[in-house]
């Protein structure tokens, strides 16, 4: 099976289980960023945002915030939590099965991942705006979410 999550899915490669139901899968990740690391995916194989429906993007959201959560009530005494989804290539997705990161965060932790994107601009906002407004037309007007 050439894809990590789908063996996990088939008990066919092993891996933590966190949470589990008939739809979806949370594993701890095997190179957390943080300790309680965890990855929630659909069992379903789906490859990024482009092709998943937006009900199974709000299901993952919903679990996993239920695990960030659970990471501020457990023993990891997480202070907070980044959730993530890395759509594509270009934005560190690895495992090319959606999924989203659930990474517990506690009050001076040395992870930084956040720093860059806090202080860059955008050299035209209002051309990136209009971008997005025309692209979101041209997706309602062909029926598209």
């Amino acid at each position: 099976m050439s894809c990590v999550f789908c063996a996990i899915v088939a008990d066919e490669s092993p891996a933590i289980r966190i949470y589990e139901d008939d739809d979806y899968l949370a594993i701890l990740d095997i190179r957390p960023f943080t300790r309680g690391h965890t990855l929630v995916f659909p069992k379903r194989h789906l490859v990024d945002l482009t092709d998943t429906p937006p009900q199974t993007v709000a299901d993952m959201a919903t679990i996993g915030q239920r695990i960030a959560r659970a990471a501020r009530a457990s023993g990891l005494h997480a202070d907070g939590n980044n959730i993530a989804i890395n759509d594509g290539k270009a934005a560190f997705q690895s495992v090319f099965h959606i999924h989203l990161h659930v990474l517990p965060r506690r009050d001076g932790d040395k992870l930084s991942f956040a720093k860059g994107m806090l202080l860059r601009r955008d050299p035209d906002r209002e051309e990136s705006g209009r971008l997005l407004r025309e692209a979101l037309e041209q997706l309602d007007s062909a029926g598209q979410d």
